[in-house]
């Protein structure tokens, strides 16, 4: 079995952006997908680093329009939680061989995290053809990925860590990225206080990252 490249390819092109969410108040979860996904950016990672994580998820799941997935995922309990929540797709920070092979046994996608060509190239050879570059910034950002394009031309990634609004584009010109992640469209400050209709106007922003 393979990554499930045509999910992955649906959710990832949904929007230029996947917000990176790290949220433990489960009663801000609708209303902050429902900004979101009217924003434009429907598809939206939701770390595995709360206490209240997965049951975040399972509230997100039920908002229409919305593709929901696990971050931080790490282990084959991580993976069976994010879909017994309710995840269409996950995504890690690294590559781990055994995650990989892990991830295959099950229908959703999982979006693993590299950070140097042989990683990639590793999880190419087991069948992983759509990848995260983590953290982003820290090992070369839209340098780096433009470097991999020619020797690495059947891969396309989402780069996460440091991205933000300011660089996001540098990124979204290249022919290798599909999408970027990224907090800034989720600012703590703003979830606290209930400003959903401010972070629906960051994402409506975001939303439009790929126009001239």
């Amino acid at each position: 079995m393979a990554q499930n490249i045509a999910k992955l390819d649906e959710i990832m092109g949904a929007a230029p952006v996947i917000p990176v969410i790290i949220l433990d108040d489960v009663d801000a979860a609708i209303p902050l997908a429902k900004a979101l996904v009217a924003g434009g950016l429907p598809a939206l990672e939701v770390t595995l680093r709360t206490p209240n994580a997965l049951k975040v998820v399972e509230k997100m799941a039920s908002v229409d329009g919305a593709y929901v997935g696990t971050g931080t995922v790490r282990t084959k309990a991580d993976i069976e939680k994010s879909i017994e929540a309710g995840a269409q797709f996950m995504v890690s920070p690294g590559a781990p061989p055994k995650l990989l092979e892990d991830a295959l046994e099950f229908d959703v996608p999982l979006l693993p995290g590299i950070s140097t060509a042989t990683e990639a190239m590793a999880a190419a050879e087991l069948g992983y053809q759509r990848l995260k570059l983590f953290p982003a910034e820290a090992v070369g950002g839209a340098k780096l990925l433009k470097s991999f394009g020619s020797p690495l031309p059947d891969l396309k990634f989402c780069p996460t860590g440091g991205v933000s609004v300011q660089n996001a584009r540098d990124y979204l010109s290249l022919s290798n990225v599909i999408c970027v992640g990224g907090s800034w469209v989720v600012p703590n400050d703003a979830i606290a206080n209930g400003d959903f209709e401010h972070i629906k106007n960051l994402a409506a922003t975001a939303a439009r990252l790929r126009d001239a």
